[in-house]
């Protein structure tokens, strides 16, 4: 009976050892934004995105694009629910905010602190963060637009973090890119949005891998 007893154990830790390892998480980009980044009007299948993620796979980078965008956020609501888009395998955070804020005119300080918040975050837990700077239309004055500019270079400053220039860069005003709403890029603009972006993703993830 102990022999028999023994014999199971044996063959159960065999199987143990036989049984093939669940495969690891492939590390995380999430996008954090709105509605530039959900696919307003396009779907989130031809938003930014998903196009990130398509030269990710071409390219043969093992990464998974994660879209966190949420059409109409503005930075507040993004701090309201960011930080559980920080769990598990992230490795890199693309902060797509601030259209909506210079909308609506929301304090610039504001928009700075929230955005500021975000990163602090993400970078305490080994994120790297991308930050995707916005404009503000002088719909409240030149002060406004022109401190609103400023807040980006400040958050670069400040928390050291690389900065695509601005997304929509030749895609606003290009009705060839643009949906009738003259707001939102249509799939071709969302493309073009990822070609701005990729050249300032594109050194981060090598970096990433070899740092795991």
């Amino acid at each position: 009976m102990m022999l028999s007893g023994f014999a199971v154990v044996l063959v159960s830790a065999a199987a143990m050892i036989a049984a093939p390892r669940a495969p690891e998480p492939r590390p995380r980009i999430v996008v954090l934004g709105d509605s530039l980044a959900s696919g307003r009007g396009i779907g989130g299948a031809n938003a930014f995105p998903a196009v990130l993620q398509q030269k990710l796979d071409q390219e043969g980078l093992e990464y998974e694009v994660v879209n966190a965008g949420v059409s109409g956020d503005t930075s507040t609501g993004a701090v309201r629910r960011y930080e559980h888009l920080l769990d598990g395998s992230v490795r890199i955070l693309v902060i797509e905010l601030g259209a909506n804020d210079g909308l609506r005119g929301i304090p610039v300080d504001r928009m700075k602190e929230n955005l500021g918040r975000i990163i602090e975050t993400a970078q305490r837990r080994g994120i790297t963060v991308l930050l995707c700077r916005m404009e503000a239309l002088p719909i409240y004055g030149w002060d406004y637009t022109v401190a609103f500019h400023k807040a980006f270079d400040e958050l670069g400053r400040r928390f050291d973090v690389p900065m695509v220039p601005f997304i929509l860069m030749n895609v606003i005003g290009n009705r060839d890119l643009m949906q009738p709403d003259r707001a939102h890029p249509n799939a071709a603009g969302a493309r073009a949005i990822a070609d701005n972006i990729w050249p300032h993703l594109r050194p981060l993830l090598t970096r990433t891998l070899a740092q795991q």
